[in-house]
């Protein structure tokens, strides 16, 4: 499935919740997103990440290929009153001085990398006793909740989507740590819920690698009629309370 989330850069933009407050709570307790940080955010998207280290008072440096997706973030960067340092690049060549970062960030991409070489790169950028955060906001399929008749839909309309059924959690990322000599590593996790319209949740998931990011215009145009007349249909809610996840998991850099 070839994923193009630069074609979804509008409704990502509008649409897709970021982060919450209380996840970059939390990240302090751990010394991570002080004022005056300098952060490097990998697969920045619309900078959602970003943006929220960056009202923090930290110097975020956004790393993202696609150059629709930044502008975005440019715009948004605008309304929230902050100023973020983007570039165009990749999480295995960033193109950053060795030793230049205080933590490295990878919000909901780190499965779209090259694992093995983006540790590498993290490893190269972090200074001594510096941290890396992968971190997931994740909605979550439950029996008879609107997300699982969400996937369902999905699947139904892009077979080869395979990216539902989840339940917010990545152990796997912890061996990609250990196996780059990272230390000191460290979980969290907890629920959450996200209030959305029907239309906002409509556009959420366009945003999604599996709808706009990868059917063609026409496949959207008719994914969205459907998925509306489920959503009527079966949540008739005006406000829908979806299910999500958040998970991180932290570690020290091998220089430490």
């Amino acid at each position: 499935m070839k994923i193009d989330f630069g074609a979804t850069a509008s409704d990502y933009a509008k649409y897709r919740a970021g982060f919450p407050s209380s996840f970059f709570n939390r990240l302090s307790e751990y010394g991570i997103g002080l004022p005056a940080q300098t952060i490097v955010d990998l697969g920045t998207g619309t900078g959602t990440l970003a943006r929220g280290f960056a009202t923090r008072g930290c110097h975020v440096i956004a790393i993202d290929p696609s150059a629709a997706m930044l502008e975005q973030a440019k715009q948004l960067d605008q309304s929230a009153n902050v100023k973020i340092d983007y570039r165009v690049a990749t999480a295995e060549n960033t193109g950053l001085q060795e030793s230049s970062a205080d933590v490295v960030t990878a919000g909901q991409c780190w499965h779209w990398f090259d694992r093995p070489r983006a540790v590498e790169e993290v490893t190269r950028i972090l200074r001594a006793n510096s941290y890396i955060v992968i971190a997931h906001f994740d909605w979550i399929p439950l029996k008879g909740n609107v997300v699982e008749a969400t996937e369902q839909l999905i699947e139904a309309h892009n077979p080869a989507w395979n990216m539902g059924g989840r339940n917010g959690l990545y152990p796997m990322w912890l061996r990609d740590l250990g196996d780059g000599g990272f230390c000191e590593i460290q979980t969290f996790s907890y629920d959450v819920f996200v209030p959305y319209t029907h239309e906002g949740w409509r556009g959420r998931i366009r945003a999604s690698a599996g709808v706009k990011a990868s059917l063609t215009p026409d496949q959207v145009e008719v994914f969205d009629r459907e998925f509306t007349v489920l959503l009527q249909a079966k949540y008739p809610t005006p406000i829908l309370e979806v299910h999500h996840r958040v998970f991180a998991a932290i570690a020290k850099s091998p220089k430490s």
